[in-house]
């Protein structure tokens, strides 16, 4: 209906429907108009276009197979190859073959060998036991020389030097730093001047430089007990704890290395007079008196 202006100046517009002529002539009672036949008419020409093009030629999946197979193969000895060599080479400067042997341990081994660089009087065999000419594994011999203890004993000894630094408020990572290069730097020198020794003296022996490696590296474990000893009791527990540390390693190391320096004094089961089994036995006892002095010279300032 169209009304007038009225006196306050309003007019009513009259309503205009804005559906076109095919809206009307659909269902009243439908919203949208359906447009999925059209989507799928688009859909099937689609993919009868794309596909012959994603077929491809019959021969493809026959050859692509074998090209993948041939690839994978030759990749696979490559990669072998490559392991073999890096293995050998490795082997030639660091024997890990030889340092499996070294590690082979196992709790039993580790709490009886603690006891022995402890209190070593009461000890009576010390012959290292062989297996048809090869040294039986560590596991199965108390007296067979390993890494396993010297390694973790070293680590141990730089974590206690840290916490007896930071006790006395002379942390820091310089320090820490410094104190490990040091305790390895000695241990290098020392490995070293008994090679020489050796080769001087020129003794036939069957130690190998695994074997010195492991016996210097048994003296950290009494540093450890000092250590610890006087951060807990004070500097008289260090000086008591250390000096039996001290007088075990010495024992340990001598009763050790006079079997391998001494082999053919005893291999006969008697001590051959000479002047070469002389410097034998002064090398011997230097190597074992040579542990007090480390142990000392390394944990001293660590105690206040």
């Amino acid at each position: 209906m169209d009304y007038a202006v009225t006196q306050k100046g309003f007019r009513h517009q009259p309503n205009v429907r804005l559906r076109n002529s095919s809206m009307e002539v659909s269902d009243g009672n439908q919203l949208f108009e359906d447009t999925s036949g059209c989507g799928s008419e688009t859909s099937h020409h689609r993919n009868q276009r794309s596909g012959p093009q994603a077929a491809g030629f019959p021969g493809q999946s026959m050859l692509s197979e074998p090209m993948s197979n041939l690839a994978m193969a030759y990749g696979s000895s490559l990669a072998s190859q490559g392991k073999e060599m890096m293995d050998k080479n490795l082997d030639r400067f660091i024997p890990i073959s030889k340092l499996k042997y070294y590690f082979a341990v196992d709790t039993v081994y580790v709490g009886k060998k603690l006891g022995l660089l402890v209190f070593p009087y009461m000890h009576e065999n010390w012959e290292v036991s062989y297996q048809q000419d090869t040294p039986v594994a560590p596991r199965f011999d108390v007296n067979a020389p390993d890494l396993y203890i010297p390694a973790m004993s070293f680590i141990t000894y730089v974590l206690v030097a840290g916490l007896a630094l930071g006790t006395q408020n002379r942390f820091s990572p310089e320090l820490l730093g410094g104190q490990a290069s040091s305790a390895l730097v000695w241990l290098i020198m020392e490995v070293l001047a008994v090679l020489l020794s050796l080769y001087l003296v020129t003794v036939n022996t069957d130690l190998t430089t695994i074997d010195l490696l492991a016996f210097a590296g048994y003296k950290y474990v009494g540093m450890i007990v000092g250590v610890v000893a006087g951060l807990i009791f004070g500097r008289p527990a260090y000086y008591l704890s250390l000096l039996w540390c001290c007088a075990a390693i010495f024992v340990f190391m001598t009763r050790t290395l006079r079997l391998k320096l001494l082999s053919e004094a005893a291999a006969e089961g008697r001590l051959v007079r000479g002047a070469r089994n002389q410097l034998r036995m002064y090398l011997t006892m230097s190597i074992a008196a040579a542990q007090p002095v480390f142990m000392y010279w390394l944990t001293y300032h660590l105690v206040r």
